[in-house]
């Protein structure tokens, strides 16, 4: 359901297993209400996927996904034709003794619509419902799809030279990502609402934990959220984000431990730290500080 205000998008969100800051849930009133793509940037794993998928759940849509890639071109992204098919169609029309012609290839039931189509077109199980299309991890594509995007997000229309124009007759939720791998060109920024999610505070971070991983009891869930903002305090080469959080509770849930111990978060301790760097300054002494002032 559209939300009617910045309270009710936090609302909806939160029924939706997401916890934003009310920055981010401003961002995305707006950006239903304005009918402007949302540029959401940050760390790995801090939810930005995520809210993309709490933003179709409270608008009761499916999420068309696309995910970013060097290389990705528009046929990956937007359409491309059925060959096999259209062949097969050449060839009943020839049997029959029918001359071809555009609507014998080029119909509708030949086109195979990718996500950036198919964010055009009504949602056939909920047509009353707004798209929701996210565009993943942007900054892993190439520059000439950029330029392809700005035209495609300025009118929110494609121009099919077998087909015809195909126009939005509602305007999608766009939410597009990135992880800063690189930086995105200022043209496609300026066509957005752009917003920064960063790590959360700590009360927030334990509500998510909770909702994510319940099955946890509260006072591991909570020393251990404490034990991940210790280490996003050191000098990592990457700190652990939201989702390693969620993975490092269930994981200790898994193994029956019920309070952190030395041994315990030495043994788990890879579902946090991805780079070896890191996972070898943490020694016993380092992981035994980090337990204390997590308490």
């Amino acid at each position: 359901m559209q939300p009617a205000s910045i309270d009710d998008t936090l609302a909806q969100l939160t029924a939706q297993d997401y916890f934003a800051s009310r920055e981010l849930a401003t961002a995305l009133f707006l950006a239903l209400r304005m009918e402007r793509p949302l540029f959401v940037e940050g760390e790995p794993g801090v939810g930005k996927t995520e809210l993309a998928k709490a933003a179709a759940g409270m608008l009761g849509t499916s999420l068309l996904r696309l995910q970013c890639y060097e290389g990705l071109d528009t046929a990956s992204a937007l359409y491309e034709w059925d060959y096999p098919r259209q062949i097969m169609a050449l060839r009943v029309a020839e049997a029959a003794g029918e001359k071809p012609t555009n609507d014998t290839l080029y119909r509708s039931e030949f086109l195979l619509k990718r996500p950036l189509l198919q964010a055009l077109m009504p949602d056939e199980r909920n047509p009353g419902a707004r798209r929701v299309l996210l565009i993943d991890e942007i900054d892993r594509a190439d520059e000439p799809f950029e330029a392809f995007l700005l035209e495609l997000l300025s009118d929110f229309q494609v121009s099919i030279p077998e087909y015809g124009t195909v126009c939005a007759q509602q305007r999608p939720l766009v939410v597009m990502t990135s992880n800063r791998t690189r930086e995105v060109h200022d043209a496609l920024k300026r066509r957005c609402l752009y917003q920064w999610i960063g790590y959360p505070e700590r009360e927030r971070e334990l509500a998510i934990v909770a909702a994510r991983a319940p099955e946890t009891s509260e006072a591991l869930q909570r020393h251990a959220v404490g034990f991940v903002h210790q280490l996003r305090g050191m000098d990592l080469f990457k700190a652990p984000g939201i989702a390693e959080t969620i993975d490092w509770c269930r994981a200790l849930n898994a193994l029956s431990v019920t309070e952190l111990d030395p041994q315990s978060v030495q043994d788990t301790l890879g579902v946090l730290l991805k780079y070896q760097d890191d996972l070898a300054r943490m020694d016993a002494q380092q992981i035994a500080e980090c337990i204390a002032a997590a308490e």
